[in-house]
């Protein structure tokens, strides 16, 4: 039960923000709203306040802002309905649902890096053989506290520092062995890691591994907290768009790459038993990549919509309704298919040898 509800208030944060962006900027452009929509099926909350019927609905895997005159069918030329505004002000209100996802990832980054996360420290656990380390003398159980003079707090920093370098670069660690602190020039060696998108890349190595049987926690100032997390949500958007080419031109199976609402309840109940931190980064995580899936320029996602706004914008006319129709039927069909398709992958993955279980 404990896992359900954690994966609704997930599930309806990221679609409350999503749907308060589109909301929020429909109103400054003056925009009449006539539904904010939590959810589909049926109606569990319902208040009127303002002219706007705020809705809470049974199944929690979506939502909707309905605006007046948001169709051809149902406008009637009034100059708060959505069809009255020029394309710019539209275009305006359908990126800023993506938009305010993007910065509630940002933010839950952010507040992580505030209050502290557990991980792990910079403490040696092994030592790899023909590596720099082995050769400076380094040991199990020394702690690594600076690198060139820069203070090093956890296993994370320490690689992040280690993978900016030039790969035959030495650098100089500060290493606490037995309370005694000492400094070690160590040359990098280049080596070949598998990437988080099948692929290989080199990366620097000092020839370590962690210690993993202890964490601690880590937390910065507030200024500094900003600054990781614009940078984290900085290379987790890189990785996303790598990620999204790569499934694009066949070199990452879609298979292996995308995970639908039955994958994010599995991995949002690991989450969960972790932490409120685990939850928040997943939150983020998912935010993020919310906003970037909208933003494809595929039919019913908010980039289909904004794709057609600048078509209309260059033609200087609004595209025909037949056209329009078509192409929203096409945009569902797609995305339907594709959530299916997910789903099937998703239960394969999760629960396929528990099913496979069942029937032998």
């Amino acid at each position: 039960m404990i896992t359900f509800l954690t994966f609704v208030i997930v599930f309806g944060v990221l679609i409350i923000v999503h749907e308060f962006g589109h909301f929020i900027v429909a109103k400054r452009q003056g925009v009449k709203v006539e539904c904010f929509s939590v959810g589909f099926g049926p109606c569990l909350y319902k208040i009127l306040k303002n002219k706007t019927l705020y809705k809470i609905n049974a199944i929690p895997f979506g939502g909707y802002v309905k605006m007046a005159g948001d169709n051809l069918g149902e406008r009637k030329g009034k100059p708060d309905e959505y069809l009255s505004k020029t394309p710019l002000a539209r275009a305006k209100i359908i990126f800023c649902g993506p938009l305010l996802n993007y910065l509630f990832g940002f933010l839950c980054f952010w507040w992580i890096f505030f209050v502290g996360y557990p991980t792990i420290p910079a403490e040696i656990g092994g030592v790899m053989e023909g590596y720099g380390a082995e050769r400076a003398g380094l040991r199990k159980g020394d702690r690594i506290v600076s690198v060139d003079g820069r203070d090093i707090n956890s296993w994370e920093e320490l690689q992040s520092f280690i993978y900016t370098q030039e790969p035959s670069a030495v650098v100089n660690l500060g290493v606490m062995r037995n309370n005694k602190e000492f400094l070690k020039s160590i040359q990098l060696q280049e080596s070949q890691l598998d990437d988080q998108m099948g692929g290989k890349r080199s990366v620097p190595l000092l020839g370590i591994t962690p210690e993993v049987s202890e964490t601690i926690k880590v937390k910065y100032g507030f200024f500094k907290s900003a600054l990781m997390g614009m940078e984290k949500t900085k290379v987790l958007t890189q990785i996303t768009y790598k990620a999204l080419w790569r499934m694009l031109t066949g070199a990452l199976s879609l298979r292996e790459s995308v995970t639908g609402p039955i994958g994010i309840f599995y991995i949002t109940a690991k989450a969960a038993e972790t932490g409120i931190i685990a939850v928040l980064n997943l939150m983020g995580v998912l935010s993020i990549s919310l906003a970037i899936f909208n933003l494809l320029p595929l039919p019913i996602l908010d980039g289909g919509h904004l794709a057609l706004l600048f078509i209309e914008k260059i033609k200087g006319r609004q595209i025909s309704p037949k056209i329009e129709h078509r192409i929203t039927q096409t945009g569902f069909v797609l995305i339907v298919t594709l959530a299916v398709l997910v789903a099937y992958n998703d239960i394969l993955r999760f629960f396929g040898d528990k099913i496979g279980s069942f029937f032998k």
